[in-house]
């Protein structure tokens, strides 16, 4: 009987934490100034080299003239171009791989902080590369802009995993990808004619990278670093302390202290772990192999193949090719609704039925648009369907695949594991981005329309994967969603520890009692058990 008080008590206390969960205003704040000087930048830069991509190879042309006396032949400006484009995604690359140590050093948010370096100082060699006449610094510029845009998806995900309540971690999550959208868009809004999409403005177009790198450097400096890195990597409790509770926006933490703390003892260790390290770990194979298809997914599902298209279809729809830039406003405006619409959800459906139902749906809307692209030339209203199909493939990615990668990746590692296991879906993100713009025009050359059937089949596998072997993480601590995966891993979480931390015990339990007597703390009189 009186165990089953305690039971119920301790359900009592579990359901009355997680109603006081709230979003406090630091909490709100370190997201949206982190999301706005990384992912938004992203976002930005995909989009942003559309609208004045006559404007630049005019540019190139003329500067290859004035310097060599003869036009550029087509060949060569058309691989000016390529490079110019795709040459983000080498960056990007550089940065997924260079993301693990610095995360190390200097921490999450310094590292965002940093960061913002790489950003300036390729928005002024970018805006400044029309008055000094180099097309090699765009192309430089751009580069540098891909190794901001690769440590910031790595480094915001792991911020703001680690500094939000796990009733919310999903939601926050989010937060990337809803301004990896609002990017996308502004960038189309300010590549207008009215605006910035002019012969004589586009390097205002570069420029305005500066603006969010400023505001988030003045920011967040007044905003505290990652309290789980402050607790189990510079083992300095104090601060730890202190930051959960600016973002919590309570004054007692002990839960949320005793909670890192038993992640602490199962791993025994928290010391960084090096990708071959974490590849060698068993415990943690099934989780690698999911990041790995859910961010492989996530660039070859075949949104990049839509942006290709969008314009034709409007044009073949009756639209003016004038009026063609303000309609595909739409498509902005539909992916950045459906983020937000994903993180509103997320803590009530959960990353499961999201992530898979997006798949679902966009393998639906890719087998009826290759039939509506096929047969559009004979049926008149077919190519509104087309358009149709369009905003709602891009609205099922963003309600699912868009984002959640990012969530999963830091809530499937532990956090000596975690800046490995962000380098190592960097890298498959950036070769994935890659390998579409290198192989896409070939794919839709000899396909056609038809090519939207391979992305079909990619969304198929992975939407087949994660129902079988994804679990829900939902609400779920570190330490019990690596209970989840145990079984697929076919090791318990005991074996874990003794294999991979044999002589970390008795270190962790000093580190565990320094800890727990150093938030002993009036009315923090708990025991770590």
């Amino acid at each position: 009987m009186e165990n089953k008080q305690q039971s119920n008590g301790a359900m009592k206390e579990k359901n009355a934490v997680k109603k006081k969960v709230n979003w406090s205003g630091s909490l709100i704040v370190a997201s949206l100034t982190g999301a706005f000087g990384s992912s938004f930048l992203y976002g930005y830069n995909l989009s942003v080299v559309n609208a004045p991509a006559v404007y630049i190879k005019k540019f190139y042309n003329e500067t290859w003239e004035r310097r060599y006396g003869f036009s550029v032949d087509e060949s060569t400006l058309t691989l000016l171009w390529s490079i110019t484009v795709s040459i983000f995604a080498i960056g990007g690359l550089v940065g997924a791989i260079i993301v693990t140590p610095i995360v190390k050093f200097f921490g999450r948010k310094c590292t965002l902080l940093l960061n913002n370096v790489f950003a300036v100082s390729a928005a002024l060699l970018m805006s400044l590369s029309l008055l000094a006449g180099s097309f090699e610094m765009l192309i430089l510029g751009r580069i540098i802009m891909g190794v901001d845009a690769g440590i910031s998806l790595s480094a915001l995900p792991m911020y703001l995993s680690e500094i939000s309540p796990k009733e919310i971690r999903g939601s926050l999550g989010q937060v990337t990808a809803i301004f990896i959208c609002i990017g996308v868009f502004t960038g189309q809004v300010l590549g207008l004619p009215e605006i910035f999409g002019q012969e004589s403005r586009w390097p205002f177009l570069f420029g305005a990278i500066i603006v969010p790198s400023l505001m988030q450097a003045v920011i967040l400096p007044f905003l505290p670093e990652s309290p789980r890195y402050l607790l189990l990597e510079k083992h300095n409790t104090s601060k730890a302390e202190k930051a959960f509770q600016r973002f919590l926006g309570k004054d007692d933490v002990s839960h949320e202290i005793e909670e890192v703390l038993a992640e602490s003892r199962v791993q025994r260790n928290t010391k960084l772990v090096s990708i071959l390290q974490l590849l060698r770990t068993r415990a943690v194979r099934w989780q690698i192999v999911t990041v790995v298809v859910t961010m492989g997914c996530y660039q070859l599902c075949g949104l990049n193949a839509i942006w290709y298209y969008t314009n034709n279809i409007f044009s073949e729809s009756g639209i003016n090719r004038e009026t063609i830039p303000y309609v595909t406003l739409s498509t902005g405006a539909v992916e950045t609704l459906a983020a937000v619409f994903s993180g509103l959800v997320i803590e009530r459906l959960g990353r499961r039925p999201l992530l898979i139902g997006g798949f679902g749906l966009m393998i639906v809307f890719f087998a009826v648009l290759t039939v509506s692209l096929t047969l559009q030339s004979t049926v008149h209203w077919l190519p509104y369907l087309s358009i149709f199909c369009i905003l709602a493939i891009i609205a099922s990615f963003c309600i699912g695949p868009g984002g959640i990668p990012f969530v999963l990746t830091g809530e499937f590692f532990q956090q000596s594991q975690r800046p490995a296991a962000f380098m190592i879906a960097g890298t498959v993100n950036w070769l994935s981005n890659f390998a579409v713009g290198l192989l896409f025009p070939f794919i839709q050359a000899g396909l056609q329309t038809y090519c939207f059937l391979v992305f079909a089949g990619i969304c198929f596998a992975g939407a087949t994967y994660l129902f079988f072997v994804l679990p829900e993480t939902k609400n779920k601590t570190f330490h019990e969603i690596s209970q989840a995966f145990a079984k697929r891993n076919k090791i318990t979480l005991e074996m874990q520890e003794i294999k991979h931390y044999p002589g970390e015990r008795k270190v962790s339990e000093e580190q565990e009692s320094d800890f727990t007597s150093s938030v002993d703390n009036g009315e923090t009189k708990k025991g770590i058990v």
